[in-house]
């Protein structure tokens, strides 16, 4: 009875740690790795890495000169060299290493056992970049972190410069417009689409960055933003009149380029290689961003004149994608499907967007379009998205690169308060007074905060 008495007090806290543990790795999988997963990783790191490097095939024949240093000191074995590792640097989601390749070794050979690497240290998954020639860094990421994503203190963010969503390897997707200036993103009926707008809208809106929205579902999809927003279109008829006030203000704009730098009025754009930043900052025009929401609504025709108008309105968008990067002009393109179904000119715009970002999918035809003609390994991962799984997509662009991402949970009534907070920044554009949307702005009597805390997915 008193070895009995003994086992249950002594059971008690063990099996209570171990619920703990356990509900703590299910429900706050951070704090879990930084009490249990860190350590246990770290110190099965420290222990195998020689044996597992020799394991996986990333381990050379040692130098003539150890050998005989070994043979002189010691009766050892002469046993191969695993790449020379540096410290191990721990972080909130893993841990990272760099190590330094040995001769005849390349990036290749450490990604192509990744996968073994994260059995053996029990991580969930082991990403490899290369530092510079000759080093590779290893991210260890300890837990599934696109399933409460948390976005990171820390963002290089800046002008034109947006951080949407968390990648797999636990960095932060940003959303460069002087990198990528135009982009095409789509996504199925609540696949996280429309979130994915509202982080890059409330991104921009306390920038001096001018916002204009075709939204041909009535507005409901950017007229809440409308406060921020310099110009909005609401159906095919009155994106009709907006986009040709914009290929006249690219078109305003690159005689400004000309004007400033002496080039003849006469030279045709297509022929500039210069832009806006290349002028001084206080007669650079403001850039402008032009969001299109449900892109097919623009291809769909019904009538005659309807074809007539779809064709100069594509024409005109091909113009902006073509041109307007030099003249400050970006352009985010959203939808369901995209492909040369729509009609003439839709494939030809395609191939002008750089960025791709595909969200959950209704037919691997839909991810095709997205991905097959930059990524065509990222079409099955496109696929792969599962319903119960919002946000979650895979983002890609022309170099071939890509990697699945998450965009965490924000919602439309913050989003609204963001744009009304920074209506007053919308910029002094005269050729797009006349789209500029009627929207009560808040009066500002003291500078309000824009800065808010980035929010947790679920």
């Amino acid at each position: 009875m008193t070895d009995i008495a003994t086992l249950l007090e002594v059971g008690g806290p063990v099996a209570a740690l171990g619920g703990g543990a356990a509900y703590a790795r299910a429900k706050h999988p951070a704090v879990y790795w930084s009490a249990v997963g860190l350590p246990v990783s770290t110190a099965r790191l420290l222990g195998s890495y020689a044996s597992v490097m020799e394991a996986c095939g990333l381990t050379v024949a040692p130098s003539r000169l150890r050998v005989l240093a070994v043979k002189a000191t010691t009766n050892r074995e002469i046993r191969p060299v695993p790449p020379r590792r540096d410290i191990i640097r721990p972080t909130t989601t893993g841990l990272r290493i760099r190590l330094r390749l040995a001769p005849g070794q390349e990036p290749a050979d450490v990604a192509a056992s990744a996968e073994r690497l994260r059995h053996a240290w029990g991580v969930h998954a082991v990403y490899v970049t290369t530092v510079k020639p000759g080093v590779v860094e290893l991210r260890l990421v300890g837990y599934d972190v696109l399933r409460r994503v948390r976005m990171p203190r820390k963002v290089d963010s800046g002008h034109l410069r947006i951080p949407v969503a968390l990648r797999e390897d636990a960095t932060p997707f940003v959303r460069d417009y002087r990198t990528i200036p135009h982009q095409l993103t789509l996504g199925a009926t609540l696949s996280g689409k429309s979130m994915y707008l509202r982080h890059l809208i409330t991104g921009l809106a306390p920038q001096p960055v001018a916002l204009v929205g075709i939204d041909c579902k009535r507005g409901v999809e950017l007229a809440p933003f409308a406060p921020r927003l310099s110009a909005l279109a609401t159906d095919p008829e009155q994106a009709a009149e907006l986009l040709p006030a914009l290929v006249q203000e690219m078109e305003d704009r690159y005689d400004l380029i000309k004007t400033r730098q002496g080039i003849a009025r006469s030279t045709p754009d297509e022929e500039i290689t210069s832009d806006i930043w290349g002028l001084p900052e206080h007669e650079r025009p403001t850039p402008i961003v032009l969001f299109v929401d449900e892109v097919a609504e623009l291809f769909l025709v019904a009538t005659k004149t309807d074809e007539e108008r779809r064709d100069e309105m594509v024409t005109q968008l091909i113009r902006l994608a073509q041109l307007g990067r030099a003249a400050g002009i970006y352009l985010e393109v959203c939808g369901q499907r995209f492909g040369a179904e729509l009609g003439k000119g839709a494939t030809m715009l395609r191939a002008q967007l750089t960025g791709r970002v595909c969200h959950r999918v209704n037919d691997e035809a839909s991810a095709k379009m997205a991905l097959g003609d930059i990524a065509p390994e990222a079409v099955s991962a496109a696929c792969a998205i599962a319903p119960e799984l919002p946000g979650l997509a895979v983002a890609g662009d022309t170099s071939g690169g890509w990697s699945r991402i998450r965009t965490p949970y924000l919602s439309l009534g913050d989003a609204a308060d963001m744009c009304q907070e920074t209506a007053h920044l919308v910029p002094d554009l005269s050729a797009l007074k006349p789209f500029r949307p009627d929207a009560p702005v808040r009066p500002v009597d003291a500078p309000t905060p824009v800065l808010r805390p980035y929010p947790m997915t679920d």
